[in-house]
């Protein structure tokens, strides 16, 4: 797994972020709005880079890069705001390079020198002869399809009109049927070189947006922090700081998807057509939420033209409706998923990023698969439940036995060197399989702290059970006072000779009724500040005064609130130092690689289409031959697409030792919340079967709406993932007290 660009590709990045940092600042692109929304000189400098040669082939005169170097530059382009209609530019001289011949060969090369714009018309002027073209009002020339031709149209200066529009930039509508044109080549190959193009725009375009989207957020999140408001700065209060969070999470899934999309095309990866369209549909979505947030972040001066936030929110719409409504592309995504339209695709040339876990890792998938199959009874496999209630005894033995119950922890704790991708992949496993309780999870963390933090007595006692699968462990942070503020922690342990001595209650003790400990987060200095004054033990759950009591969810999960009275644990089941229970918790971070919900919400909008399949329409077709159910699909898939990437980045900065920028977290928030707001569209398109708890794909989604609830809450909430994104990512100031 790669989520980093080649030496060579971040040299290219950094030549044109100078460039453009250089000759496309505010200022300047201020004076291009006075002249069509294009700059010259600007062009001209950035033919001087290469950047009209790049993608166009060698054998053409061209530099015959790839599509990485293409976005690279479009997102640099897309952050400056930088005049002119790059993007089609970069795929017409690509098309003149693979289609114009000699006839066009001086042409291309002046397009090449930065001497004169070519432009791409993105409809068959047979159909539509007047349209608008992005960049028209400057263009000398315009590659169009004319039927089964792909034609080159003049545009005379007199054909170049000019006008106001929404964020000045150089569009025009321009009757093409009455140009002069020339036959560039006609057939099949020449349209699809044609409609390659059109996904190439795509992808080039939405990397602007996501460059574009990402200043705005910058500048939006620098004026949080020196704009005071009753007496405090703006970026401490949760109303400006979590919407800015929350985009975050959406532009930096808009720049995976069309990472995601890149490697598809060059793995030929049947979802590739698919995920170019749901790449610029998300990232117009997101570009415009994030221009209008990133405006109201400056309150009435974003309203004026004093700041620049105002160019900005203007592009951010801009650009991707000279297409026409950027909804028709979720339209076209679900098209391409359940209705079996395909598309051609450009050639994606090197590709560094790379979203495979390895050879290790496949075989140790495997490896779980085959023990599933041989070993689990379909009597084991209907006690499978996602919650704590699903821990199944001879699994946990069996999978310990292969040293395999806690791929997460080191070697000298299991027995088996796993790397730290076979680690994901094996997660990854047991939630397809559908063994996928917390018990693991927890219980791991348990096993871990007592390696490095407990005493001998923990270690030949305890940790044993532990990692032979035969205990299992809880965890005691919450309390009904304090929820995911566990510093704020008032179970007291007070000496009492050689013990300790535990009174309180903790909240939230889910799998207290099935495991043997509990990891207790207790006070143990009320006079210093809270964090401070905290102690981790383990706590026997059959100890004297332990009391568990159910608490039933709606999410057919229980969980537990326990009491602690009087309870006695001795000093040698205390971990770490007396008041230094928080950096033995950070013992935990080894196991946390980031990572969401992908898997169920994938297994979600596969069940939704089994019953889409399966309901009949108002029309008597099955509904998956409705549009608009196609869409609601295709729009959920988009969010698993960009939830596993987010979660793979998470994952691969954790393992690679790469700064995180609050990786994890956004992982976890974005993941979450997609699940539960697409649960609750799911339900609503298949209702009302959706409704019943039949056994099958009905039930699952039942179930999927009401688990997604519960992952919003649980790990920490939405709200305190908002505020660590908030504070590590887009430096914006604390937001809790």
């Amino acid at each position: 797994m790669n989520f980093e660009i080649t030496e060579e590709q971040e040299m290219v990045r950094e030549t044109f972020a100078r460039f453009l940092d250089s000759n496309s600042t505010t200022a300047q692109v201020r004076n291009a709005l006075d002249a069509s929304g294009h700059d010259p000189e600007l062009w001209r400098g950035l033919a001087d880079l290469g950047a009209f040669a790049m993608r166009v082939p060698e054998a053409a005169g061209g530099m015959g890069l790839g599509l990485f170097e293409a976005i690279l530059l479009m997102e640099e382009a897309g952050r400056t705001l930088a005049s002119g209609p790059i993007a089609e530019a970069l795929v017409s001289a690509r098309l003149l390079g693979l289609l114009g011949g000699d006839a066009t060969e001086d042409l291309l090369d002046r397009v090449i020198a930065g001497e004169a714009v070519v432009t791409l018309a993105r409809h068959d002027i047979t159909a539509r002869p007047k349209q608008w073209v992005a960049g028209g009002a400057v263009a000398e020339a315009i590659v169009a399809r004319r039927g089964d031709e792909i034609i080159l149209v003049a545009v005379p200066e007199t054909a170049r009109k000019a006008e106001a529009n929404l964020a000045s930039t150089p569009i025009a509508e321009i009757d093409l049927a009455v140009l002069e044109a020339t036959v560039l080549a006609s057939g099949s190959e020449a349209l699809a070189h044609f409609a390659a193009a059109i996904e190439e725009w795509k992808l080039l375009m939405a990397t602007a947006l996501v460059g574009l989207s990402r200043e705005s957020l910058r500048l939006a999140s620098a004026y949080a922090c020196e704009r005071k408001q009753f007496g405090q700065l703006i970026g401490t209060f949760q109303a400006i700081s979590h919407p800015l969070a929350d985009l975050l999470c959406d532009v930096d899934g808009a720049r995976l998807l069309v990472w995601k999309a890149i490697r598809d095309i060059a793995d030929g990866h049947p979802e590739a057509a698919a995920t170019i369209s749901a790449a610029l549909w998300w990232s117009s979505d997101t570009a415009g939420r994030t221009g209008t947030q990133a405006l109201h972040t400056f309150g009435g001066y974003g309203l004026t033209t004093e700041y620049d936030i105002f160019l900005f929110n203007l592009r951010a719409k801009a650009w991707p409706l000279a297409m026409g409504d950027p909804a028709r592309l979720l339209e076209e995504v679900g098209r391409r998923l359940y209705a079996g339209e395909t598309a051609s695709l450009p050639d994606a040339g090197e590709v560094p990023v790379d979203f495979d876990l390895g050879e290790e890792a496949g075989a140790i998938s495997a490896e779980i698969h085959a023990l599933f199959d041989k070993h689990v009874t379909p009597e084991m496999r209907a006690r499978f439940h996602y919650s704590w209630e699903g821990v199944v005894p001879e699994v946990q033995t069996m999978l310990a036995e292969h040293k395999l119950l806690y791929p997460g922890l080191p070697e000298e704790l299991t027995g088996r060197k796993i790397s730290g991708y076979a680690r994901t992949a094996a997660a990854n496993t047991l939630e397809d399989i559908g063994y996928t309780t917390p018990a693991a999870g927890v219980s791991g963390m348990v096993a871990l702290m007592i390696h490095r933090f407990g005493s001998d007595e923990l270690k030949s006692e305890v940790l044993p059970r532990i990692l032979s699968g035969e205990a299992i462990c809880s965890l005691g942070y919450s309390e009904p006072a304090s929820g995911s503020d566990v510093f704020a922690a008032q179970t007291k342990a007070i000496p009492d000779g050689n013990d300790w001595r535990i009174d309180g209650t903790k909240m939230f003790t889910s799998g207290a009724n099935l495991a043997s400990y509990v990891l207790m987060l207790c006070r143990t200095n009320p006079d210093v500040p809270k964090h401070k004054g905290l102690t981790m033990f383990i706590v026997p759950l059959k100890a004297e005064g332990v009391t568990i009591q159910p608490v039933y969810t709606f999410q057919d999960e229980r969980t537990n609130i326990t009491f602690y009275d009087g309870v006695h644990v001795p000093d040698s089941w205390r971990l770490g130092d007396v008041d230094g229970g928080v950096r033995t918790m950070s013992a935990a971070l080894e196991m946390e690689h980031g990572g969401g919900f992908d898997k169920v919400q994938q297994a979600m909008v596969e069940a939704a289409e089994h019953l889409c399949r399966e309901i009949a329409g108002d029309d008597g077709r099955p509904l998956i031959e409705d549009p608009v159910a196609q869409t609601r699909l295709a729009r959920a898939l988009t969010h698993v697409w960009a939830a596993r990437m987010i979660g793979y980045r998470a994952q691969w900065s954790s393992i690679e030792k790469k700064p995180g920028h609050a990786f994890g977290p956004m992982a976890k928030l974005f993941s979450s919340e997609m699940f539960q707001s697409d649960s609750r569209d799911l339900l609503d398109l298949t209702a009302p079967l959706s409704l019943s708890k039949r056994e099958g794909p009905a039930s699952f989604l039942n179930q999927c709406y009401r688990h997604a609830h519960g992952t919003t809450i649980y790990g920490g909430t939405s709200e305190v993932h908002r505020s660590m994104i908030a504070e590590r990512a887009l430096g914006l100031p604390r937001t809790r007290a």
